[in-house]
């Protein structure tokens, strides 16, 4: 078992290297210099001038062009999130190099862009390719004409995301280009495109309440990173955003011991987790304040849950350390593994757990707590719940190669036995009929492999 969990763990993008090397030979990893803005524009075009970042600057956009900052404002936000068994092992494939600004790079002119903007970047082309070359590039309605026209957006967030993940953008690997440009920032502007329909429905003159965007995916699958990425991208870009999570909502570690003792023997509500065990009308409190931060000044903390309260049985933090938001908000991002499950004949839930039958009437009431306020979602889908078992093996071991305390193979097997139930049960229904209470057209719904990658569906 040892064994073939560590073959798992050192060779986890494998799979991402043989799809594009044996696809096609165009995507074979390239240095490329990062092109940013002129400064000056000529004869109404711009040129995407050659330039290196070093590892103490970043960039921002700032009346859509880049200027430089200290680390400071990112290193603070990094402390917020920890690489560490978080399904983040394509960060990893390549170092972060020093490059010389007096570097000499080959310059040619990418002729796949529009003719009326002139590129003068080295590789920009292969970029260009490779980003129509994406599986969500038909899902989110961008064409080449599209990409071509916002290619120095495409380009500013592909060094926002390096700088946030410490990624040297110069020297980017195939599967780290395929997470930031097939993935992430496809993901990002379809987001930027749901906030533009929905602030559409306003008048002029109205108070805009935030987009709510749920992200319905398996635990382990990489949501929380793909939100972190997303909420850090809408603070680059200066559109005000707030993030949850249904753990956010847990109930208190007294209303825990109490679901237990009213649910003896049942292994689904022994332990946070299942529809049962959250506070609904603390999240409806929660998701209604948020939305109404329509205004400049206006703040609040947002709830977060401490899972390591309690020998790990979790409780919810302190108040004091709270993250707090301010007006006004553009979206809400919303993350949950069961967000969108749609309660179903108790029939059918006995037949994949008898123990899953309290926990279907439980979820009768969670539509009008969390769905009825998702306005878009985000569905990723898996082909198999038992990738779960392998992601959060996965994360245990990388914690304890970290130093930190992680479950064991038999706790990591026992964990996730407690939720398969529910993903067996409520995800066929989830994956045809898509969320509860949602319109089809405003719903993104992304396959990914074992690997955690984003692929066309079968």
């Amino acid at each position: 078992m040892a064994g073939a969990t560590s073959s798992l763990i050192l060779s986890p993008w494998q799979a991402t290297l043989d799809h594009y090397n044996n696809k096609t030979k165009r995507f074979f990893v390239k240095g490329y210099p990062f092109p940013c803005h002129h400064s000056e524009p000529i004869c109404n075009s711009f040129i995407i001038k050659r330039r290196v970042l070093s590892a103490s600057s970043s960039s921002i956009f700032k009346d859509n062009h880049v200027v430089t900052h200290s680390s400071s404002s990112s290193d603070k936000l990094q402390t917020h999130f920890s690489m560490s068994g978080c399904g983040c092992s394509w960060i990893q494939d390549n170092s972060m190099l020093h490059y010389s600004a007096t570097s000499n790079w080959t310059s040619k002119k990418c002729s796949a862009l529009p003719t009326t903007k002139t590129v003068d970047v080295s590789s920009v082309s292969d970029l260009f390719e490779f980003i129509c070359s994406g599986p969500l590039v038909d899902k989110i309605g961008i064409t080449p004409e599209k990409v071509g026209q916002a290619i120095d957006k495409w380009l500013l967030y592909g060094s926002q995301l390096c700088r946030l993940f410490q990624l040297n953008e110069l020297k980017l690997t195939i599967p780290q280009k395929a997470r930031l440009y097939h993935y992430y920032i496809p993901v990002f502007v379809w987001c930027q495109d749901q906030i533009s329909l929905h602030s559409s429905k306003f008048n002029d003159g109205d108070d805009v309440p935030p987009l709510v965007i749920g992200f319905s995916a398996p635990q382990g699958c990489g949501k929380t990173t793909l939100v972190f990425a997303l909420d850090y991208l809408f603070k680059t870009t200066k559109m005000k955003s707030a993030t949850i999570s249904i753990d956010d909502f847990y109930l208190t570690a007294e209303g825990q011991a109490k679901l237990r003792e009213e649910n003896p023997g049942n292994a689904l509500l022994e332990y946070r987790g299942n529809a049962g065990s959250h506070d609904l009308p603390f999240s409806v409190e929660t998701i209604e304040a948020l939305t109404k931060l329509t205004k400049e000044g206006m703040k609040m903390k947002v709830p977060r849950y401490d899972k390591s309260a309690y020998s790990g049985r979790g409780d919810r933090a302190d108040p004091t350390t709270w993250p707090e938001v301010e007006g006004p908000l553009k979206v809400i991002l919303f993350e949950g593994w069961m967000l969108g499950f749609k309660p179903l004949p108790a029939e059918v839930v006995k037949a994949v757990d008898p123990q899953l039958e309290i926990v279907n009437k439980n979820l009768e009431a969670y539509y009008e707590a969390w769905d009825k306020y998702i306005d878009a979602w985000v569905v990723i889908k898996i082909k198999d719940p038992s990738y779960v078992y392998r992601w959060r093996l996965q994360a245990e071991i990388a914690m304890r190669q970290a130093g930190k305390a992680g479950m064991s193979d038999d706790e990591v097997n026992d964990f996730v036995s407690r939720y398969l139930p529910a993903y067996k049960a409520y995800l066929p229904t989830l994956y045809e009929e898509g969320p509860s209470g949602s319109e089809p057209e405003r719903v993104l719904a992304i396959d990914i492999d074992e690997e955690r990658n984003p692929i066309l569906a079968t």
